[in-house]
């Protein structure tokens, strides 16, 4: 049964759209696209409704994908990352290239296959996905992390393996047609050294004047970014090379520039777009009837790829000082194939060295082990948990390599242990500790870490969802612990592993939404972080300036200033006739803005508290004087910076008895408050101002350490006189 269409148009419209439904279904599955769209080729093709008659259109927009794919990945291959990569990104990608190659080679020789297919299926199974994987990990957060960056790391090391391979497929190809393999893998290999060399130069001398002068031009710069990679790719083709290794050189000739993100950014989406054909035609090509005899090697292969790749990443890393939990999240990020090996086993076919049963194999392969691997990088870390306990082998006695960036153990008492020093968690840790506290932070990422060492904030590698990092962290003499990162099921994680582990202290969590906030509260978390919310409220503070008011209502001639008080202000706790600002400064305060609202010529009684807004009017000798009085720091060595909550009995005959705490005025004279009284077995929370004080009362008082100190030695010299 066919169902095509005469009008391509209409043709590519159905293709389309029956790829966003099917996509669609896949999102919803957490699958990757690639699977969707090899779906759809099988439905669109011969083996199903039989809907593509227009085969060479189709062909066409696969190959203009195929060009961008290997243009992007070659404007990511700039020689300073390349040189950054690191001995575990070449070892763990070479030698998982090495270990693949070679006992894939031995498992399909065992499974029938004649030495050349054989040969491509093994190669084809070297390759990971770096598109997929970015994707995945960036989705989770962890692109950053240690084991994100080796894979990322040893992903180009794949990348730069796979050019190489298509370069030697092709001098195989030509070999094969003029009948002298060594005589033109020579030919090809010198055509390469001069075709290499030309594009060299180009790239030093004249792209980049060139991309400078079209850079004006943002349109005309993705215009010439695409020809170039078109025409590189048809001249690598006319050379003898092949159209993807002629499209890598045109990337490779501009990852140096200036202009290549930009050019990368714009090009993404065409690229993922027009690749969609590329699935789609590869797909169309699979016969259902070459499916049923391959289902046992399949799963084999398949198998091969998911243990087997993860478990030789993870022995190198092991080897070379890693954690095990380390060498398993990266180790699942070649638990398949990718699109390269797609690419590769289709240039197999088209150049006659494999039949269509070998592009099947490959392609079921394909759909299994990308299919599985990404609902493993999905729950790695409950797979993990599941699997530690196994996974010690891969791990050496002691993870140097680790262990090196971890901070040395804490003596005394710590205030704050705090997952996350990303940009508000950064300034969360610094601020706490310019306010004296001891901090203890925690990050998954190695360049945050060195640069908190260098702003003196020294913190340790780790990750809140690695159940072994609370076993290095001194749980036991924290008051809380804090975690910036806004990721829900990290965080839950997170209070559990507490709870676990029997910590006592307080817990902070971050929430991006109100429903994530009112959930971490239900299960027992002390206090949220909503910074979404506080930015907010901060941006119409200051959008909301009382001093915007104030011009708005009184004549130009009029000065004003508006000042806020610091978080230590000296006159903080102090009522506005206490301060008496007028007789000090000759300046008065017309108004006082606070969360938004803004009190008008406040009475003598209002007390002044830290982050307060203050409209101050006078001349400006006045306000200035005012602004330095109102802005001072509090200085007084006797004055404890440490709070205290003490309870002080009210005795016989003491003076206080048959007082109100109005007459007492406890704020005002110490700075303290009565919080609760205890009277007869019964607690008075929150006590009114004239609630009258009897004797054998018990007053819960808040307040500094020394202002209570004081409060008790003058009312126990009270009590004592005769």
């Amino acid at each position: 049964m066919t169902f095509g269409f005469e009008n391509i148009f209409y043709e590519v419209a159905a293709v389309v759209a029956i790829s966003a439904a099917v996509g669609f279904v896949a999102i919803k599955l957490h699958q990757p696209l690639i699977v969707a769209f090899i779906a759809v080729g099988i439905l669109v093709g011969p083996a199903a409704l039989n809907l593509v008659t227009h085969e060479q259109i189709l062909y066409l927009l696969a190959e203009l994908g195929i060009t961008l794919l290997l243009f992007v990945v070659g404007l990511k291959l700039d020689v300073k990352l390349i040189r950054s990569m690191g001995p575990v990104s070449a070892a763990t990608g070479l030698g998982q290239v090495a270990f693949t190659s070679i006992f894939g080679f031995l498992i399909a020789r065992a499974l029938g296959l004649a030495p050349i297919p054989a040969l491509y299926v093994a190669v084809a199974l070297t390759f990971s996905s770096t598109i997929i994987i970015v994707k995945l990990l960036t989705d989770k957060g962890e692109i950053d992390s240690l084991h994100g960056r080796i894979a990322i790391g040893f992903l180009i090391v794949q990348d730069i393996v796979v050019v190489v391979a298509l370069i030697g497929l092709t001098a195989l190809g030509a070999g094969d047609e003029t009948g002298l393999p060594l005589s033109s893998l020579l030919e090809v290999f010198a055509l390469g050294l001069v075709f290499i060399a030309a594009i060299a130069a180009l790239a030093r001398y004249v792209l980049p004047p060139l991309l400078k002068s079209l850079a004006r031009s943002r349109e005309l710069l993705l215009l010439f970014s695409i020809a170039w990679a078109v025409l590189l790719a048809a001249a690598g083709d006319g050379l003898g090379f092949s159209k993807e290794v002629g499209a890598f050189l045109a990337g490779v000739s501009l990852a140096s520039t200036a202009y290549r993100d930009t050019i990368a950014n714009r090009l993404t989406s065409l690229r993922d777009f027009l690749l969609l054909f590329f699935f789609i035609n590869l797909g169309a090509q699979l016969e259902l009837e070459a499916f049923s005899g391959q289902i046992a090697p399949a799963i084999i292969l398949s198998l091969f790829v998911l243990i087997g790749n993860p478990l030789i990443v993870m022995a190198i890393m092991g080897r070379m000082g890693y954690r095990r939990r380390t060498g398993f999240l990266a180790g699942l990020t070649v638990a398949q194939i990718s699109e390269f090996s797609l690419i590769f086993i289709a240039l197999g076919l088209s150049l006659g060295h494999i039949d269509r049963e070998t592009l099947g194999l490959v392609t079921m392969v394909g759909l299994a082990t990308i299919g599985l691997s990404t609902y493993m990088i999905l729950y790695s870390y409950p797979l993990y948990r599941l699997l530690a306990g196994p996974l010690k082998v891969f791990e050496r006695k002691t993870p140097y390599r680790e262990r090196e960036s971890d901070s040395p153990e804490e003596e005394g008492d710590v205030d704050i242990i705090q997952f996350g020093l990303g940009r508000y968690g950064e300034n969360i840790a610094l601020e706490l500790e310019r306010r004296g506290k001891k901090i203890v932070a925690v990050d998954f990422d190695p360049e945050i870490l060195s640069r908190e060492c260098r702003l003196g904030l020294c913190a340790r590698y780790g990750d809140a969802e690695d159940p072994d990092v609370f076993d290095n962290l001194p749980l036991d003499r924290a008051r809380w612990v804090v975690s910036t990162i806004r990721h829900r099921e990290l965080n839950l994680h997170l209070l559990n592993r507490l709870k676990e582990k029997g910590y006592s202290g307080r817990v902070a969590l971050a929430a991006r939404e109100p429903e994530e906030a009112e959930e971490y509260l239900k299960e027992g978390a002390d206090r949220v972080l909503q910074p979404y919310l506080e930015a907010s409220e901060q941006a119409a503070d200051t959008l909301t300036a009382s001093l915007d008011e104030f011009t708005e209502r009184l004549p130009e001639n009029v000065e004003l200033q508006e000042i806020g008080l610091p978080l230590k202000s000296a006159v903080e706790g102090m009522t506005i006739a206490e301060i008496d600002l007028r007789a000090k400064t000759g300046s008065s305060i017309l108004g006082v803005a606070r969360r938004g609202r803004t009190i008008f010529n406040p009475a003598g009684d209002f007390r002044l508290f830290p982050r307060d807004r203050l409209i101050l009017a006078g001349v400006a000798a006045a306000r200035k004087r005012a602004e330095e009085y109102l802005l001072r720091e509090r200085d007084d060595p006797e004055i404890s910076s440490e709070i205290a909550v003490e309870k002080i009995k009210i005795e016989p005959k003491s003076p206080w008895a048959g007082k109100t705490l109005a007459d007492l005025a406890l704020p005002r004279r110490y700075g303290l408050s009565v919080i609760s009284i205890e009277r007869g077995g019964e607690s008075i929370q929150s006590p009114k101002p004239e609630e009258r004080l009897r004797e054998d009362d018990s007053l819960t008082v808040f307040g500094n350490r020394s202002a209570i100190n004081r409060l008790a030695g003058e009312l126990r010299g009270a009590d004592e006189e005769p």
